[in-house]
């Protein structure tokens, strides 16, 4: 076990030398914050307010206590704060910084559609069991892709799989929706047209972070289903084309809603890729339905049109792409604002083709992952 060796003190920190030997320096205004009385020991909840401390708030006295513990007497409040080292050492900001950031994400590309079985789970098993809801939510995380198969193929029939996630998200389609050819449709997913690799909803602040395709009924020919990981293309550019890459990282799309039904006018700007604070992939931003007439500074227009145009060209590329046939009891999972997808065009005469559409938040399958590995 490490153990506090060393501490010392200046106008600002408190700098502790560890037994490994790191160093660590805690900002006065830090440890004050995160003082273990700060919470309530109920709702985990910060009480203390820190807003309420003067800008000269300094240490009075430092020291190892008997239990190896830090205690800090402040120099305001009359107030004593006794800190683990080991809860210390585990939320150091000193040493989290200094460490080189992984990514999480297992990135593919058209390769996948030869292991298509590494990507798919029994419906059953999810529904029965922990190890097969955990396997379903890492594959959702890591790879933004699975297939459940076996699932009931009456309607409304995934409620109880998703549930074990958590709730779903509702939007003006409903939930679930549904992925049929309509007459006068309203959407171009309820056509028997192709449909270009997009993600759903861009227009929305916050688009839904995950969807899953229930197939219930996939007879009529043609309608097959394609994918591509966007974080891969993103990757690809990254490394080889970088001018294209900074700019569909810094030149917001605008995106529009184009539903006659709604009584209602949603857009939204936001770039084609966005990053997290770490610089991993976030978003991939892409729908060529759904892009609203462009208002980029008339400068750079060609070289957001050359971007947008590569960027949309390798997202349909076959080295990136995977081609697959959902069969009724399929549920096609996926991260919507990382794996696009679209469809090859169908005969609506040739047989019926019937697929219901959820949503959920990100949110929900990090939080619940997060719970399960814990």
């Amino acid at each position: 076990m490490v153990i506090i060796k060393k501490i010392e003190k200046n106008k600002s920190n408190l700098n502790i030398e560890w037994s490994d030997g790191e160093k660590s320096n805690f900002n006065y205004f830090w440890l004050r914050d995160n003082c273990p009385t700060a919470h309530d020991k109920d709702s985990n909840h910060r009480m203390f307010n820190i807003l309420e401390i003067s800008k000269d708030l300094t240490v009075e006295e430092s020291k190892i206590n008997e239990e190896g513990k830090l205690v800090v007497k402040w120099s305001e409040g009359n107030h004593i704060s006794y800190f683990d080292p080991k809860w210390l050492r585990e939320n150091c900001y000193t040493l989290k910084n200094k460490q080189k950031f992984i990514s999480p994400y297992q990135l593919w590309n058209s390769s996948l559609e030869k292991n298509l079985k590494s990507i798919t789970i029994d419906h059953d098993k999810i529904l029965n069991s922990e190890e097969g809801l955990l396997k379903w939510l890492e594959l959702l995380h890591y790879k933004g892709i699975a297939i459940v198969k076996n699932a009931p193929i009456e309607k409304e029939s995934a409620f109880p799989v998703l549930n074990r996630i958590s709730h779903t998200r509702q939007t003006f389609f409903d939930t679930p929706f549904e992925v049929i050819n309509i007459p006068k449709p309203n959407n171009s997913a309820y056509t028997a047209h192709a449909l270009r690799n997009h993600m759903d909803l861009p227009w929305f602040e916050t688009p839904p972070g995950y969807q899953f395709l229930h197939c219930l009924v996939n007879s009529a020919e043609g309608g097959n289903s394609s994918s591509v990981d966007g974080f891969a293309v993103a990757d690809y550019l990254k490394k080889n084309e970088k001018e294209i890459f900074n700019t569909l990282v810094s030149v917001p799309l605008k995106f529009r809603d184009k539903d006659y039904t709604q009584e209602t006018v949603r857009n939204f700007h936001a770039p084609a890729i966005s990053l997290t604070k770490d610089g991993d992939y976030n978003d991939i931003r892409f729908s060529v339905a759904t892009m609203d007439t462009l208002d980029c500074h008339p400068d750079i227009m060609d070289k957001v049109y050359e971007a947008h145009r590569r960027f949309g060209n390798l997202l349909h590329d076959d080295k990136f792409q995977i081609k697959f046939r959902l069969e009724p009891g399929d549920i096609f999972s996926f991260n919507n604002r990382r794996a696009l997808h679209g469809r090859t065009a169908f005969d609506p005469n040739s047989g019926h083709r019937h697929l219901q559409g959820y949503y959920m938040d990100r949110d929900e399958i990090l939080g619940r992952l997060n719970f399960l590995k814990k």
